[in-house]
């Protein structure tokens, strides 16, 4: 097993200096480089021995095409816990993201401005998971007559988003019926999340339904059957996929088509995704912490976002393990946060 004791001052000034340069120009770090760059003011005999320990330590390796050095995953993980210092993005930055959310967006279309904004500044895969949907809110909805035993639910959603749904129901309902149904239901759920209204029709239909007026159990089937169908399951968005094509130059071009279809098959990564929603704050997966052995040569950041306090997606890049940490980080975190109040806002409106 590696040895994970604290390294020597040394020790830790070279590994910074070699992770910083590998990640600048992608090419293996020599001992003369080093030398030159540290300022440590030390022989480079005393480099290379320094050097040797960290790859027997298992911080670096030789690529057995150059007498140079690359960071490992344990490496680069010992340089974002220990060596990197990551400063919050200035207000010009800070500007510069806001600016690319216009809010008259809808939610999906804050979502993919995000994922296509996070690969722009990044030069990697942006991801961006759609809100749950029992989070969103429910607006206004409207009951129309089909024929026989089907009806047209219109919602519209917080969101701006406006969905159509056939329901079949037990009894054919008049346009008066469904009209007071609307207007009930608008009045006794407008303004709530479709969590919550589901909780409420379950604990509507364990009363005794022989008590109810007509109104009511025509606008609790009403509610039943066009809020509680399934909706579709948590999905991602993902932007700049092509940027994956700068992991390390080693990597066969079939892997990438595998991460390829990883990204098409999406269940893996979703799953990642998901592992991070169920933590608070930033996630850092280097190489084969994700637990994916298609991501194994990949490092993913991830920051959850949140609409009035509560959690409800996560954003991130997906990319080589040579990323640009310093700056990454700080992106992904500031916007998780402008997403939330972009989202807030739109819902607010």
């Amino acid at each position: 097993m590696p040895d994970f004791n604290p390294l020597s001052a040394k020790g830790q000034i070279l590994l910074k200096s070699l992770v910083e340069q590998y990640i600048v120009d992608g090419q293996p770090v020599g001992s003369k480089r080093l030398s030159e760059s540290s300022d440590l003011g030390v022989s480079s005999a005393t480099i290379r021995n320094v050097m040797a320990d960290l790859e027997e330590k298992g911080f670096v390796s030789s690529p057995h095409t150059s007498a140079g050095r690359i960071p490992t995953p344990m490496g680069y993980r010992f340089f974002v816990d220990s060596l990197l210092k990551v400063e919050p993005l200035g207000q010009i930055d800070l500007k510069h993201l806001q600016a690319q959310f216009d809010p008259d967006m809808t939610a999906q279309e804050l979502v993919q401005s995000a994922s296509g904004m996070l690969s722009e500044v990044t030069h990697l895969a942006g991801v961006v998971t759609i809100p749950r949907r029992d989070q969103v809110t429910l607006r206004h909805v409207e009951f129309l007559s089909l024929n026989d035993s089907r009806v047209l639910a219109i919602l519209v959603l917080d969101d701006h988003e406006v969905q159509n749904r056939v329901i079949y129901t037990e009894n054919e309902y008049t346009e008066i019926q469904l009209k007071e149904a609307t207007n009930f239901i608008n009045q006794s759920f407008s303004g709530q999340s479709l969590s919550r209204i589901r909780d409420r029709i379950i604990v509507s239909m364990k009363t005794d339904r022989e008590s109810m007026n007509g109104l009511m159990l025509t606008s609790l089937e009403m509610a039943e059957k066009a809020f509680t169908e399934e909706d579709e399951p948590n999905d991602y968005i993902v932007a700049g996929q092509e940027n994956l094509f700068d992991l390390s130059q080693s990597k066969a071009l079939e892997d990438i088509r595998e991460l390829f279809k990883a990204f098409s098959l999406k269940g893996d990564i979703l799953h990642l995704l998901d592992r991070c929603m169920e933590s608070n704050g930033m996630q850092l997966f280097i190489g084969q912490e994700s637990g994916y052995e298609i991501l194994d040569e990949c490092s993913v950041v991830t920051s959850p976002y949140q609409v009035d306090g509560e959690l409800v997606g996560v954003l991130g890049v997906i990319g080589p393990t040579r990323m640009a940490y310093e700056r990454v980080i700080p992106l992904v975190d500031a916007t998780a946060r402008i997403l939330g109040a972009a989202l807030n806002n739109s819902r607010q409106k």
